[in-house]
């Protein structure tokens, strides 16, 4: 057994230790270990061979008993229902002494309690921890193979790097997609020469396929919950390594540095720590001869968003890892771009166009994987440190004045600086003259950069009665907590800062370790204006611009920008459920409850079930005392009913207005509805959300596809027809290509097929005006124009030959982003929706109604409506409506250009789908249609 001193990494932080403390490598091993292939049914890495997710975790279970070097966990259940297995791989003391290791890494990582001394005490004596997750996407399919390679060699080896690695590190390999690897191998293997890996029929995460990597800060999938406990309630790993596919064009694989920008809320350290692995990454492929690893400008991946798994880490600390490699278990071609055979930076070792198997994307893969545990092993101490620095510096920032700066910031200086002298001598001195046009007044950093109005939060307060949903408030904070955030509750009513706040206030404090991910979820994002040279066109984003959780989901709370109000007990674990509602009042005629309570809609739909009739007020109301938007939901009373509100209104935080009379006033009667929402083969994600979102609230539906739609007789069938943003495929570039019928089973068939304008849309228009509802969300809106409904697209006008005419990115971009819109709260459409709404907004179309069978429900009424994210020449949209109602015929068209469900996250704008699919059984009349 080997005994070495620790190395230090002269490219981050060191320190000094007063006793140095000596690594112990693992001890070689004679067990014998069950080799994969008796299992799984053939060779991992063989040509035309995938192991399923069943055939893994037998042989996870059969090694597990066989090696003392390895320990298998669940860390939950799948959508699905199968066990999330995570293999914890180590050096037999090592797996003995797991609880040891784990509650260092957790002391570290939250930094709570400790001093310096303590921290450099607890980094000498704790091992690395070190989080590789693979098949995630699971049509992904070379990172999940891989993992049963190199679980093996670290089960069976015994060469020194091995012993070593083994002894430092605690390895943590995750499959973060069972169902999906399920589906996607025994898909392939039930005819791997004629069938491919990326043509499965359905999603293969059960409702949000390749979203479920922007899941993670709002966690709403059980995977995505599973691994965040894990990450960051749990083991809290130094390192997590997210494995992906595809390679660049004409390369292997994509390993960090990232571009620009990154999310200002991070720590600098955890970017320079990420870059830095990343590169031992590439060294360590290009020492062995590995070529066609590239970085940053290969591809377009960044550290601004959130929402992935390895992103959420850099608010949390951690140092993430993402590559994208090539490999199918069928061959493919690594072909001839010349642009990659000049070395240059970003690609020093090009590799040449080449056939390519399996098993060398997942040798690369391995080699990676020992890349991160030998810098993990080398750096052991360091990294576990620098995650209690980290901790420890954020802490210190949300106890005291800071600022987060920001390109809007940056800009507020310059325009200050035009009204002021330029800098003289004293505060030019040393420079040369290159660049000093660019120095501003120093004192701008003060009375701008750091202008106290613009301080970072110290804490968040949100009052338990000014929440318009405080069960939707009750899903914010849960998915703070289910990512390792701390929140606290008042037991009982306290005053602050002049303000009065009931007992069961929450409040998010800003002096924790994971405070970015903290001013992340409340905070707008401040995207920079990222072109690719001055008046050139916008460079893409790697995803979403703004996203911040708080204001998509409507959560009123108080900024406390000075010392915060003494600490409240823990909140210890996600909040089982909202504060229960009451039946108030004892009137006998029915009951009124809140429109804007999003589970007022499953009250509803328990109510419609059971035949019993439902109504909304069409005129705001006043019951004990509480002013009601438009839109309260009336239930008359009768027996039945009262089972139903009496059951229902604790569970669902829902409050229930006894009343001795009716209302007076119109009403909107609601009855049930035949749901159809539209989806394709190989599974759209929005429709996927939108099957999530209406089983959230007990809406019925059936998926329809686009056979179903061409053949017609849809008012037959259907009520109402709901589009989502992408079923009409892209309007630029090739879509997805479908197999052909002869070569998938039968009952996969009549998923086959693409909505046409030649055929699809008359059938769509004959549903309409046959008295159908149809609900088109986002990018799906274009259909409008197609079925007749008498609107314009502003960002794509017809010009006077008919020709549409989009208007060019260097114009106008808001790539995802939120904007704030006026909403007309009295048209039913809009019924529980506030009168000022966030919408999600992602370049769609905007419209002009053109005629009066047409009304706007919600509109853009300024210049510059951003409010987190990017927005580039957003005038464009001022005056255009991103909501209209249509009628059309005997029926009507409900366009709704932002992405008002977006990814499962802006609650407060599901209600306007809500709304729209109820309204298709209502006796409330559309719009006049047109002709």
């Amino acid at each position: 057994m080997s005994r070495r001193n620790l190395l230090l990494a002269a490219t981050c932080l060191s320190f000094p230790l007063s006793t140095p403390v000596l690594a112990q490598d693992a001890l070689a091993t004679s067990a014998a270990i069950t080799a994969p292939e008796k299992i799984v049914g053939g060779k991992v890495g063989a040509d035309y061979f995938l192991a399923d997710y069943t055939k893994i975790s037998a042989w996870l279970m059969q090694v597990a008993k066989e090696s003392d070097r390895i320990k298998v966990v669940s860390i939950g259940k799948t959508a699905e229902g199968r066990e999330q297995y995570m293999a914890i791989v180590s050096s037999p003391d090592n797996i003995r002494n797991l609880e040891k290791y784990r509650e260092i890494a957790q002391k570290l990582a939250l930094a709570k309690g400790l001093d310096d001394d303590a921290a450099k005490k607890l980094a000498a004596e704790g091992k690395a921890m070190v989080w590789m997750d693979a098949g995630l996407h699971a049509s992904e399919i070379v990172n999940a193979q891989s993992h049963v390679q190199i679980i093996h060699e670290m089960l069976t080896r015994n060469d020194p790097e091995t012993l070593r690695l083994l002894g430092d590190d605690i390895m943590l390999f995750v499959f973060a997609n069972p169902d999906g690897l399920e589906l996607v191998a025994d898909w392939y293997m039930a005819d791997p020469h004629k069938l491919t890996t990326d043509s499965i029929p359905v999603l293969y995460q059960k409702y949000i396929g390749h979203d479920n990597n922007r899941d993670s800060f709002a966690s709403t999938q059980p995977e995505t919950t599973n691994m965040n406990r894990a990450g960051y309630r749990e083991w809290f790993p130094q390192i997590l390594y997210n494995q992906h596919q595809t390679g660049p064009l004409g390369a292997v694989v994509f390993i960090p540095p990232f571009r620009d920008p990154y999310n200002f809320n991070n720590e600098p350290l955890v970017i320079n720590q990420t870059d830095v692995v990343g590169q031992m990454m590439h060294a360590r492929l290009v020492a062995k001869g590995m070529g066609g690893s590239a970085m940053r400008s290969a591809a377009p991946y960044s550290t601004w968003f959130n929402g992935g798994i390895r992103t959420i880490g850099y608010f949390h600390n951690q140092i993430g890892i993402l590559t994208e490699i090539i490999g199918n278990p069928t061959p493919l071609k690594i072909p001839f771009v010349p642009e990659n055979q000049l070395p240059r930076q970003d690609e020093v070792l090009p590799i040449a166009p080449q056939e390519w198997h399996f098993q060398q994307s997942l040798d690369y893969v391995k080699e990676m994987d020992r890349a991160i545990l030998d810098y993990a092993s080398r750096y052991r101490e360091t990294i576990q440190y620098n995650r209690y620095v980290m901790g420890r510096n954020q802490i210190a920032k949300g106890s005291t004045d800071s600022w987060v700066v920001t390109p809007k910031r940056i800009e507020a200086a310059k325009d200050a600086a035009k009204t002021m002298p330029k800098p003289g001598p004293e505060e030019t001195a040393g420079t040369f003259g290159w660049g000093n046009e660019k120095i501003l007044p120093a004192s701008l950093y003060k009375t701008v950069l750091n202008a106290p109005e613009k301080r970072s939060p110290r804490a968040y307060i949100i009052p338990a009665d000014r929440q318009q949903d405080m069960p939707t408030t009750v899903r914010f904070l849960n998915a703070l907590i289910k990512t390792g955030i701390e929140v606290q509750q008042a037991p009982s009513a306290f005053t602050f800062e002049g303000r009065s706040y009931p007992a069961g206030s929450y409040v998010v404090r800003s002096d924790q370790a994971f405070r970015p991910h903290v001013l992340d979820m409340f905070e707008p994002q401040d995207h920079p204006q990222d072109f690719a040279y001055e008046g050139g066109p916008p460079i893409k984003p790697y995803d979403v611009t703004g996203y911040t959780l708080a204001l998509q989901m409507n959560v009123a709370f108080d900024r406390v920008l000075d010392a915060p109000p003494p600490a409240f007990p823990l909140v210890a674990d996600e909040i089982a459920a909202p504060p229960p509602g009451r039946v108030l009042g004892s009137g006998g005629a029915g009951w009124i409850v809140d429109h804007g309570v999003n589970n007022s809609y499953t009250l509803t739909n328990r109510l419609l079930k059971a035949g019993l009739p439902v109504f909304w007020m069409k005129q705001g109301l006043t019951v004990d005392g509480k002013a009601l938007a438009p839109g309260a939901v009336w239930i008359p009373a009768s027996a039945k009913a009262k089972a139903i509100v009496d059951a229902a209104v604790a569970p669902l935080g829902l409050d229930a207005h006894a009343v001795a009379a009716k209302p007076a006033g119109e009403t909107v009667a609601v009855k049930p509805v035949k749901i159809g929402l539209v989806d394709v083969y190989g599974g759209s994600m929005a429709s996927g959300w939108t099957r999530w979102i209406f089983e959230q609230y007990e809406f019925p539906y059936e998926l329809v596809y686009p056979q179903a739609l061409d053949k017609g007789g849809l008012k037959a069938k259907y009520d109402v027809l709901v589009f989502q943003s992408d079923v009409l495929g892209r309007e630029e570039g090739m879509s997805r290509p479908q197999p052909a019928a002869a070569d998938i089973p039968v009952a996969y068939r009549k998923m086959l097929g693409k909505i046409t304008p030649e055929t699809t849309f008359p059938q769509v228009a004959a549903f309409a005006k046959a008295g159908g509802t149809v609900v088109a969300v986002g990018n799906s809106t274009r259909i409008g124009e197609a079925l007749g409904l008498p609107v314009t697209n502003l960002l794509a006008p017809k010009g006077p030959d008919g020709t549409v005419k989009r208007v060019s990115s260097n114009s106008f971009y808001v790539p995802g982003s939120i904007l704030s819109a006026q909403v007309d709260s009295s048209d039913p459409l809009a019924f529980g929706v506030a009168p000022t709404v966030n919408l999600f907004y992602n370049n769609n179309p905007v419209f002009r109604a053109d005629g009066p069978s047409v009304r706007k429900v919600s509109w853009f009424d300024k210049e510059d409506p951003l409010v987190s994210g990017w927005g580039w020449g957003q005038k464009l949209l001022n005056g255009g409506a991103g909501i209209v109602e249509g009628g059309l015929g005997k029926g009507r068209v409900f366009l709704m250009g932002p992405e008002v469900t977006q990814r499962g996250q802006p609650f407060a704008t599901f209600k306007f789908l809500f709304n729209g699919v109820l309204l298709s059984g209502s006796d409330a009349k559309p719009a006049a249609p047109a002709d």
